[in-house]
């Protein structure tokens, strides 16, 4: 048993030791956010961050920034996209939901108001709703949030009825009454992690990012196949 325990507290301060290591590395960079995680890898610590995820060597002398797969049965398994979809699911209360009848699929995407294939998506909704797919979304101002875009987004999401909302923004109606990018600025933190570059960026019910704009039967093919 004593033993047992000297091993626990020899794991724990190594660990220890190598978290305020990474810490002290990154913030010296400039990286401000910073929470570690393990990571499957023996002597890599995986690192989420406001810029996205990375992945640390205990020692923090060597940084790797990509992707990480765990190569399964069922296919690879994006490892940094499961710590970062956790993070998107807690957001669910936030996001404006328009809800398939028969759900077989769940995509949550980030979206602009300003964006045009963003629209072309939001005209087919009904479409996505009957092959099964509910649709959910999260803003994503490519502008940033110093905009008149993050503005008007902030006011669609925190109207009492969103989805309504939403709607006539996506019929040119925009809201009048501007708000402070609050609910707006969490999903566009996010969206940077997530590495979205453009919009519509769809995320699947795995946590996957599968790119941009896709008609309905050509996103439910891309499901199906995952």
């Amino acid at each position: 048993m004593k033993k047992f325990l000297t091993a626990l507290l020899i794991l724990s301060s190594a660990t220890v030791w190598a978290n305020e290591t990474i810490t002290s590395k990154l913030k010296g960079l400039g990286v401000e956010e910073i929470e570690i995680k393990s990571s499957p890898i023996k002597g890599l610590k995986t690192v989420i961050t406001e810029q996205g995820v990375l992945y640390v060597t205990d020692d923090g002398k060597y940084v790797l920034q990509g992707s990480l797969y765990e190569l399964t049965e069922k296919g690879p398994v994006d490892i940094g996209s499961q710590f970062l979809f956790e993070k998107l699911n807690s957001y669910q209360k936030e996001m404006i939901i328009y809800p398939a009848k028969n759900e077989k699929h769940v995509v949550t995407v980030f979206m602009d108001i300003t964006c045009h294939y963003c629209n072309l998506l939001h005209k087919q909704i009904k479409d996505y709703n009957d092959l099964g797919i509910t649709v959910r979304y999260l803003a994503f101002p490519r502008g940033g949030m110093n905009t008149q875009t993050a503005r008007q987004m902030e006011a669609i999401w925190t109207e009492k009825d969103p989805a309504f909302a939403l709607n006539e923004a996506e019929k040119g109606n925009m809201p009048k009454n501007l708000k402070t990018p609050n609910i707006v600025k969490k999903h566009y933190d996010l969206g940077v992690q997530y590495g979205v570059r453009g919009t519509p960026s769809i995320v699947t019910e795995t946590g996957e990012m599968i790119g941009g704009y896709l008609e309905p039967k050509q996103l439910l093919a891309a499901l199906e196949e995952k």
